[in-house]
């Protein structure tokens, strides 16, 4: 049969790859009799294939011929190149009835032990372990659309996995475009033996793409392999762009393996326990323990960070075969839920095989509970051992919500940042009773529009009595006497101490600091002041600690909504003064108004040190990133924010994003930027602080010790600032 390529108005056809009409007409279209390639002929194939599927000769006397089966086979000729070379238990699969037709006419009589079938190859009807080979040419690449999303794909996989046999292999012919590889490499991370090679072309062909084939080998169930490749850069690929964007991410994949099976505890997701990452999930395993993230973006409202704990103890009749225990932000720093020690005594008092321990943060106050419970619930299904006949829901016990007493002072709606409150708040004991937090008040600043995001807290004290005062006042008028007894009467007024970081990011923001603390020290010690930008305003409880903080630095704060600076006036005691200002108006337009201005002063101001906080939340949480928004973090403004700097000092970035590729999206963008970058990781939250530098003028490189001492001299507010630095990493 000839091999012929469709004419431009058959291909229109096919808008959507994913379509059964539209391939039914497409192959209407073409008629019958002949075989269409889209890529890798059988010349190319021929020795990788039968290298792959090894000596069919001795497994057919032997009695044990191999069962391949190939998925979305369309006008092919694979399978019967195949055929003829001795592979004759071929089972080829179509959602097309036009194209299964024309293919079981052409090789009934000629191939009568190959088999053909109608079949959606995302619900395929075979019994699990049905066959030893699966055999794929494209038919991932045509349900993996750009746009359409991974949903297609993943039941796919889901079923290729159902129906080979232990010991199995799925051959995968695909030009390996980054988001399909991007499922396969995450998609057969664990249990699977996989390697990946180029497939050749020859001389004389012009094809624009490079094929791919790789191979995976069911094994082990939880080890992570390392995977094995023959593509090297320096080989000459008809594609080289292509080829060496599969050799990037093929490293990147290695890196990540490589750290699951040096046995650090690498924050795994829910699909990562559902693909083996732990084992076998439907097994209580005595003992285990796994840190894991509930959740994303497409499968559930928000994202909860949990751990799974199997009892230690499985002799002993428990109440509940598994349960889910939720710990409200308030109280996940108590011993009994932040130490491995104490949530092995939860699981024990709750009396379950296994527990899945679920923490609330930030995202999720001002939630209803019972929104958070129908949200978890079909994520912790998937997490119930054994095979439960009865779809009984999974029991939810709770620790106390934290919270003891709630006043709410104002409620506002903005057009810029939707709806917020300011409310006070006082919390139960929330340090495992080694200090009761119950006699000490919060207010709150909370964003509606981030799934009740508590954008900022701050501690609420008693002024002092003021009787020292009194005693100097004794001659005073009778009016100020008056005033005296009215300021008498309001001695036990709350204010806002602002001395009290709520939020341990910012802590960590001031720590790392210490990069250029011999730069702050000279400028403190010549009186000059250092250029501090911070773009986000929220409460202004940051600003106002850095001022008392860092005497020396001359901030300007940027912020959007003048609703939010009015607030932050009103119930969080912020002022300025010449040390603190505040510019409303857009941060990137500032940025980018700051760096026209300084092109037209001398050069000494220009290269003054300089540095540039950003700490701002997004409102469109549908990138991945939470803060900042996705504009801040693009090359247009990492070049402004690097113009900005100058000759050197800090860019440091407040970073939150559950989402791990959204995160070395970020990361990588600032590598391409900035020489060198660093990173500071919070345990208890999800924020991650990062500190980047267009050079090293400024920067403490080889003694950061003793820039955290230097730092710690500098501070009039007292910080642990040692142990942060222990903590920051070098990326670049």
């Amino acid at each position: 049969m000839a091999t012929t390529t469709p004419p431009p108005a058959i291909l229109g056809t096919l808008g959507d790859f994913t379509s059964r009409d539209n391939w039914d007409k497409f192959f209407a279209l073409r008629g019958t009799g002949d075989n269409f390639e889209w890529y890798a002929e059988w010349p190319n194939l021929r020795a990788p294939l039968l290298a792959i599927l090894g000596d069919r000769g001795a497994a057919a006397e032997a009695g044990s011929a191999q069962e391949i089966l190939v998925p979305a086979c369309g006008s092919s000729a694979l399978s019967e190149r195949l055929y003829d070379a001795g592979f004759r238990r071929i089972t080829n699969v179509d959602f097309s009835r036009v194209v299964v037709a024309d293919m079981l006419r052409r090789h009934a009589r000629a191939r009568p032990e190959m088999r053909w079938r109608v079949m959606d190859m995302t619900d395929m009807q075979f019994a699990d372990g049905s066959f030893d080979v699966i055999l794929d040419k494209g038919g991932l690449d045509a349900l993996m659309e750009p746009g359409a999303g991974t949903k297609l794909g993943i039941k796919y996989l889901n079923e290729a996995k159902r129906v080979m046999k232990s010991g199995g292999k799925f051959v995968c012919l695909t030009l390996a475009e980054s988001h399909v590889l991007a499922l396969l490499l995450s998609e057969f991370r664990f249990g699977w033996d996989m390697s990946v090679q180029a497939i050749a072309s020859e001389s004389s062909e012009k094809s624009a793409f490079q094929t791919f084939m790789v191979v995976m080998v069911k094994g082990k169930m939880g080890v992570a392999q390392t995977i094995k490749s023959s593509l090297v850069q320096s080989a000459e690929y008809c594609n080289m762009r292509q080829a060496n964007a599969v050799i990037r991410a093929l490293g990147n994949e290695n890196i990540i393996r490589e750290s699951y099976s040096s046995g650090v505890d690498v924050l795994l997701s829910l699909r990562d326990l559902q693909l083996g990452a732990i084992g076998d999930l439907k097994v209580i395993v005595p003992g285990r323990r796994r840190q894991f993230i509930l959740g994303e973006q497409e499968t559930s409202l928000y994202c909860y960070k949990a751990i799974l704990l199997d009892s230690k103890k499985q002799t002993e009749t428990f109440v509940y075969h598994c349960g889910v225990f939720i710990v409200p932000k308030a109280r996940a720093q108590e011993w009994l839920f932040s130490s491995e020690e104490g949530q092995w005594h939860v699981i024990e008092s709750a009396r379950a095989a296994r527990l899945i321990m679920v923490f609330l943060d930030s995202r999720h106050a001002n939630i209803d509970m019972d929104i958070i419970k129908k949200d978890l619930s079909p994520l912790v299904k998937d997490l119930e051992p054994g095979n439960p006949e009865e779809e009984a829901p999974i029991p939810f016990m709770m620790a106390g919500d934290g919270v003891k007493q709630r006043h709410i002072l104002q409620e506002a709606t903005s057009e810029i940042t939707g709806p917020m409150v300011v409310e006070d708040v006082v919390y139960e004991n929330a340090d495992g009773g080694q200090g009761s937090m119950s006699a000490k008040m919060f207010r709150r600043l909370i964003f509606g529009r981030s799934s009740g995001l508590v954008q900022s807290e701050a501690l609420l004290i008693r002024d002092p009595p003021s009787d020292e005062m009194d005693r100097k006042n004794k001659s005073a008028s009778a009016t100020s006497k008056k005033r005296r007894n009215q300021k008498k009467g309001s001695k036990n007024s709350l204010r806002i101490d602002h001395r009290f970081l709520g939020s341990s990011y910012h802590s960590s923001i001031i720590s790392g600091l210490s990069l250029v603390a011999s730069s702050l020290s000279a400028a403190a010690s010549s009186g000059e002041k250092v250029s501090t930008t911070v773009i986000g305003l929220g409460a202004g409880c940051f600003p106002m600690f850095l001022r008392g903080c860092l005497p020396f630095v001359d901030i300007k704060v940027v912020e959007l909504d003048p609703l939010v600076a009015e607030l932050a006036k009103k119930y969080f005691g912020f002022s300025m003064d010449e040390q603190l200002k505040v510019h409303l108006g857009d941060g990137i337009k500032f940025i980018e108004d700051s760096v026209a201005a300084n092109h037209s002063v001398n050069g000494s101001a220009r290269n003054a040190i300089k540095i540039l906080i950003l700490d701002v939340d997004s409102s469109d949480l549908s990138s991945g990133l939470s803060c900042p928004p996705e504009n801040f973090v693009e090359d247009p403004f990492l070049l402004k924010a690097k113009e900005f700097l100058s000759e050197g000092g800090l860019f440091i970035i407040n970073l939150v994003s559950r989402s791990s590729s959204v995160r070395e999206m970020v990361v990588s963008r600032l590598k391409a930027v900035f020489e060198h970058l660093y990173s500071l990781q919070l345990e208890e939250d999800i924020n991650e602080v990062l500190f980047a530098s267009p050079s090293e003028r400024y920067l403490e490189i080889n003694n950061l010790d003793a820039g955290a001492s230097k730092l710690q001299e500098l501070l009039k507010i007292p910080l642990d600032v040692e142990s942060d630095i222990q903590k920051l990493q070098k990326l670049q």
